[in-house]
């Protein structure tokens, strides 16, 4: 029977097209920061839409929603999929909302056909993966795999001293279920591939392999405000200048790292922020990416070492933090295997590929066997309110989700 089984691509969209509305931009991108108003509205939206599905609904501590289809043996551990729905601040309609709304997809297939799995099938909403409001990102589901504890998850602050757990309490979705400790059978993520090979190379499918590794960097710098007329040149302690030797470091250290390295800096904060006063201090981000452990921390290294020699050049003081590591992952083999065998016998186009963007399936390959799905987004872009995605790809991918989960859950 299940090889009659597709997916309805209408609903799909229209779903991504609803959810998409709260939040949405002037561009056609979404503005839905985690746990903020806009994120309570959508977080409604998708638990009444599993509700009508049939599902039963349940929140944990860090506000993970879990939304469970039984099966014929409802003793047994189920097998789950999902994604996020929070997004970054100039943020597309598909990145994380694709992978919940396949989930949901698969749940109202499934009921569609009358199709009973042998163990449940679980849709899950993780809480603030993409780390743009609270630091680091994949922070719940990183609670919920046991790399991180729950009050220092709950204790992650914004930029305004706002913990998850009081925006949690705020907008309602601070749970009381366990967040992990239980097993899982198996977990599957969809997803955009955010990147540019899939649609390079024309192939519908990325049968996910694995996760680069992940370092992120908080620095401070610190040097002297000062009047920016009367302070002669060679006086003066100007942060943003030694800043600026170290930003051109971090892309230097990215290119000399190919083919796989990524080095970005991302945000800065500079103090007081006046025209015509020198900085005096300056704070900025720093992600490293690289599928090879080895070269990962020799690159952070690298980095440290220029930063200090860059601080004894210009007097300036130096505080250089690594906040975040994520290993390099490896996904699970049956069930790599499985999104293999389901792309190949619905005749899509495929290849295997390393993922360079983070998700929560990372964490999750540490608790249970893992494995994602992509597919491709419009020339690789994604983080941009220009994100887009074709209906068919997107449909595809979620068939080929449908079989995977059906073919792991029946095993």
């Amino acid at each position: 029977m299940t090889t009659n089984i597709r997916i309805n691509s209408d609903r799909l969209w229209q779903s991504l097209m609803d959810l998409a509305k709260i939040g949405a931009t002037e561009k056609g991108g979404v503005r839905r920061l985690a746990l903020t108003d806009l994120d309570k509205q959508a977080r409604d939206l998708v638990v009444r839409w599993c509700k009508e599905a049939g599902c039963s609904v349940g929140v944990d501590k860090m506000g993970n929603i879990f939304a469970r289809r039984p099966g014929k043996d409802d003793k047994l551990a189920p097998v789950m999929t999902g994604s996020h729905i929070d997004t970054q601040p100039s943020g597309g309609k598909f990145d994380g909302n694709y992978g919940v709304m396949s989930g949901l997809e698969v749940i109202r297939t499934l009921n569609d056909f009358n199709y009973e799995t042998n163990r449940p099938i679980e849709v899950v909403v993780w809480t603030n993966e993409e780390g743009s409001r609270f630091a680091p990102a994949m922070i719940a589901s990183g609670v919920y795999a046991g790399a991180f504890d729950l009050d220092y998850g709950l204790s992650r602050q914004d930029v305004d001293g706002k913990t998850i757990g009081e925006e949690l309490q705020r907008i309602g979705y601070a749970g009381d279920r366990a967040c992990g400790g239980r097993e899982v059978a198996a977990f599957f993520e969809a997803h955009i591939e955010q990147g540019p090979i899939l649609e390079a190379e024309n192939k519908t499918i990325g049968v996910v392999e694995g996760v680069q590794g992940i370092r992120w960097y908080e620095v401070t710098v610190t040097g002297q405000d000062a009047h920016a007329g009367p302070t002669p040149m060679p006086r003066r302690k100007d942060a943003l200048v030694g800043v600026g030797d170290m930003v051109l470091a971090v892309n230097r250290i990215g290119l000399a790292n190919p083919p796989y390295a990524c080095a970005t800096v991302g945000m800065l904060q500079v103090t007081p922020n006046s025209r015509n006063v020198i900085p005096g201090k300056v704070f900025f981000t720093v992600d490293f990416r690289h599928p090879d452990s080895g070269v990962l921390k020799r690159m952070g290294d690298e980095l440290k070492a220029e930063c200090e020699t860059i601080c004894q050049r210009r007097k300036l003081e130096l505080d250089f933090k690594e906040i975040w590591y994520s290993p390099p992952v490896k996904f699970d083999t049956a069930c790599v295997n499985a999104v293999q065998q389901a792309a190949g016998e619905l005749g899509f186009t495929n290849r295997r590929i390393i993922s360079g963007a983070g998700h929560d399936s990372v964490y999750m390959s540490r608790v249970t066997p893992t494995a994602m799905v992509f597919v491709p987004c419009k020339d690789g872009i994604s983080h941009n309110e220009i994100e887009d995605a074709a209906q068919s790809d997107l449909a595809a991918g979620c068939d080929v989700l449908l079989r995977a989960m059906i073919e792991r859950a029946n095993a």
